[in-house]
């Protein structure tokens, strides 16, 4: 896209200085373009690792991902006057057109689509290695399928691009949701025969088809289809690969990604450090990610977890048999170690906001994906990796989507099956505070499990729109919630202004 605006700008030039545009009409034998690239398997595979670094980049996982994400959804609240403006109005329900931060994630989310776009588009006329060329193209559908799965849930209908722009009036109008579903599914069902069942060694971290399989059950039950989203998960979990980890905080630390657990997550590492790089053309330069340093304790702690989330946790202190010990996986208190073991965290050394738990008012911080496990650095970009897809979900799908199609002995298992892990050894479903007598009950043994097991995870948002979507909620979580607006963001202002097939008209409702 870049290069389209350079084009358009030298040929402006040309015309207001009357100059003789042969004497532009140059081509440089020596540069590298589209139309003589990506000729080979070795060239096709660096194209689709560019589609990994958008997703990488600061735009996505990198920061401003799950930043949305999270603001959508109510696991969250401010960690105090730190927050800024652009993210404090998602929290509060009160965006616009013009807000920053879902700028830079449609950016990015088109990016990934672009250059995807490359990748299958060229892929077919690569024959050195056919083996090889089906697989990149296979990857580079799964990361295109992410990008609108994330597109349709934050927006709603959006133009839907099949194939690169080579053009600057090459935009396109909106596509329906049912449009871009149906895309979604005939390529996540296709990319299964290409993808490997398994990734190791220097292939850590590229979708296999049981990322393809689980992305399509998100889809699935997105789309209220559960019966379809069974055969997914059931694939998956017939498969033997996966298996719940015995530590749960091993999916959000450094030294145990990769593992047991993992379905599909993106690669970070501690290399240099970050440079804010929205568009993943920073060459491997800077690998870290910015999750723990936003919303550390001894961070600019930006978000800290809603009280509604942390009152969500099974306690000794409401009446449960037992205190949850995801609890304090998932969140720091003031008197709780951290640096192994060498700090202990005092309530001068924290920013912002407190937060109310049973009753007690007191400053409680995220712990997942924050780097103080391991230091004591107040500014501290991490190398963790982002798990993006990991068993547990998987398991909490196939419970959710048991109970749906009337077999909720087998959804109370799969439920107790989360709760047994070792370091977690919940009492199982029944409990006193959480009958499952019922489709309902269980629905909201669902809804409980999944919240405390996923919590700050940025599945919590599309939860709720499908749950709310569905008539299930009892109560609404959203407290500034208004039908008819609340469920989509705006559409980019931006991508009104420059795409010619859209108007003010084609802004979502309530903007």
């Amino acid at each position: 896209m870049k290069s389209t605006y350079w084009t358009s700008g030298i040929v402006a030039m040309g015309l207001f200085f009357g100059c003789s545009t042969s004497s532009l009409d140059k081509v440089n034998p020596n540069q590298v373009i589209t139309a003589n690239y990506y000729k080979n398997s070795a060239e096709l595979l660096k194209g689709v690792n560019a589609v990994y670094a958008v997703w990488q980049s600061a735009n996505l996982t990198g920061r401003e991902w799950f930043f949305l994400h999270d603001l959508r959804s109510d696991d969250v609240a401010s960690g105090g006057g730190q927050l800024e403006a652009p993210r404090n109005q998602i929290l509060s329900g009160a965006q616009n057109p013009g807000n920053g931060v879902a700028l830079s994630v449609w950016n990015g989310l088109y990016r990934v689509i672009h250059r995807a776009n490359v990748v299958i588009d060229n892929g077919p006329a690569v024959t050195d290695n056919a083996a090889l060329a089906k697989r990149v193209v296979a990857e580079a559908k799964f990361l295109r399928a992410m990008a609108y799965f994330d597109l349709t849930t934050f927006w709603g209908a959006v133009p839907l691009y099949t194939n690169y722009v080579t053009e600057v009036d090459g935009t396109k109008a909106k596509s329906s949701v049912d449009e871009i579903y149906t895309l979604l599914t005939t390529d996540l069902l296709a990319v299964q025969t290409d993808l490997p069942a398994t990734a190791t060694g220097a292939d850590l971290g590229r979708a296999t088809k049981g990322a393809a399989q689980a992305l399509l059950a998100r889809v699935y039950m997105q789309k209220g289809d559960y019966a379809s989203a069974k055969t997914q998960l059931q694939s998956i979990i017939s498969s033997g690969l996966y298996k719940l980890t015995a530590n749960y905080l091993d999916n959000f630390i450094e030294e145990t990604e990769f593992n047991t657990e993992s379905i599909f997550e993106i690669g970070f590492s501690k290399i240099g450090d970050f440079n804010w790089d929205g568009d993943g053309n920073d060459n491997g330069a800077n690998e870290t990610m910015t999750r723990s340093q936003e919303y550390s304790a001894i961070g600019w702690r930006n978000l800290i977890p809603s009280d509604g989330l942390l009152n969500e946790y099974e306690n000794t202190a409401k009446g449960d048999a037992k205190t949850d010990p995801r609890l304090k996986y998932n969140f720091y208190f003031i008197g709780d170690a951290y640096n192994n073991g060498l700090n202990t965290l005092m309530e001068s050394q924290v920013q912002g906001n407190t937060s109310v738990v049973n009753g007690v008012t007191q400053k409680v911080s995220w712990r997942k994906y924050t780097a103080m496990y391991k230091n004591n650095e107040t500014f501290y970009t991490s190398g963790i990796n982002m798990r993006l897809i990991r068993y547990a979900e998987v398991l909490l799908m196939m419970a959710e989507a048991e109970n749906e199609t009337g077999n909720s002995a087998n959804a109370i298992a799969l439920l107790n099956q989360i709760r047994a892990r070792a370091s977690v050894a919940m009492p199982p479903y029944p409990t006193a505070n959480y009958p499952v007598n019922s489709k309902a009950e269980v629905f909201r043994a669902v809804v409980h499990e999944k919240r405390v097991e996923q919590a700050g995870e940025q599945i919590r948002n599309r939860d709720i729109l499908r749950w709310r979507a569905q008539n299930k909620l009892q109560t609404e979580p959203i407290p500034y919630f208004a039908k008819g607006k609340q469920e989509l963001l705006p559409i980019p202002q931006q991508e009104l202004d420059n795409n010619s097939k859209l108007t003010q008209k084609d802004q979502n409702p309530g903007y």
